[in-house]
């Protein structure tokens, strides 16, 4: 069978559900993810009502089966091993919930982050540990995977007793942000129902071949994401692991949150690498080997657009990815 091409509607909470759904309609598109917690709000899914009605749920999956779309995803992208006492608990609470309506819809894949705990017992943030040369940051890295193997040792009993897969996104700030780590966490958790979110951008700024990644991972790779970046000519002098970032003040309209009191911060004028719409970054040909070693794990997997290029509205930047993406779909 095809894959399964469509997108995340993150980018468009603007948006009623109904008009997400017409929108990606419109752009050829079949597949939809939506969020259900973590980072930032559900608008486009009312967990508690789906999680307390069958009929909510059947009215629910009509609402995508009408227009001829299909839901292959639940998103609940957060840091569930947070310390912070607002923010850890609350993703991990989102994420379990997200799993149990995952089963009761019949969704197969939920896409989640592994999370990053503090550097010991009594830390107060998370700590991302790049590169342990200094023997200490190998004693912080066994603390840290000693709490995420107890945590995805739970998250995949439960999403094996829902009949759900989890698939982690390889996300920098998080334990699990390569390949390495992803199998890592499996081996590590004896996991059955936990893989990989194959969201090529992030492996692309840190100079991966994705579709060596795909390769490497296997049958892991749960599910997909479709998400260009390019390296940028800050990089000759900012390196990719660049810390020039500035905060944007409480107040500004329109800040993404990461947590209770807690939001993105703004890039620098002069990046080392940005994400970019599908096909900005890298051509048709390379999308096309991407969705090639994807179709070789499973020929009917999801592959959703996430975009976050801010050099196009929401919209326009949606068409631009999907007209890629389908381009390459048909290239392959």
């Amino acid at each position: 069978m095809p894959l399964k091409l469509g997108a995340y509607t993150a980018c468009l909470h603007d948006r009623t559900l109904e008009e997400a759904l017409d929108l990606l309609a419109a752009n050829g598109l079949t597949s939809v993810e939506v969020n259900t917690g973590g980072f930032i709000p559900a608008p486009h899914c009312p967990v508690d009502l789906l999680l307390s009605s069958e009929r909510a749920r059947r009215d629910y999956l009509e609402t995508f089966a009408s227009r001829g779309m299909e839901l292959t995803g639940l998103n609940c992208n957060g840091n569930p091993l947070n310390p912070l006492p607002g923010v850890g608990p609350k993703h991990a609470d989102d994420l379990r919930r997200t799993i149990r309506l995952a089963g009761l819809l019949g969704i197969g894949n939920v896409v989640t982050m592994s999370g990053t705990p503090g550097s010991d017992p009594g830390a107060k943030y998370p700590s991302w540990v790049v590169n342990p040369w200094d023997g200490v940051y190998l004693d912080v890295l066994d603390y840290q995977w000693g709490v995420a193997v107890e945590f995805w040792k739970e998250i995949d009993a439960l999403a094996r007793a829902n009949d759900v897969r989890v698939a982690v996104e390889m996300h920098p700030h998080n334990l699990v942000f390569s390949p390495v780590t992803l199998k890592k966490l499996v081996e590590l958790t004896g996991a059955t129902n936990v893989g990989a979110e194959m969201d090529p951008s992030h492996l692309m700024w840190q100079g991966m071949d994705v579709a060596a990644c795909i390769r490497y991972l296997g049958p892991l790779v749960f599910h997909a994401a479709a998400k260009d970046a390019m390296i940028c000519p800050g990089v000759d002098v900012r390196g990719v692991l660049d810390s020039s970032f500035e905060r944007v003040p409480a107040d500004a309209p329109g800040k993404v949150p990461t947590g209770i009191g807690f939001w993105c911060n703004s890039w620098p004028e002069n990046p080392a690498w940005k994400f970019v719409a599908v096909g900005v970054g890298h051509d048709t040909a390379y999308w096309a080997e991407f969705l090639n070693a994807l179709a070789e794990v499973d020929p009917d997997m999801a592959v959703n657009i996430e975009h976050e290029d801010a050099a196009y509205s929401r919209t326009e930047g949606l068409a631009l990815a999907a007209k890629n993406l389908l381009a390459a779909a048909a290239e392959r």
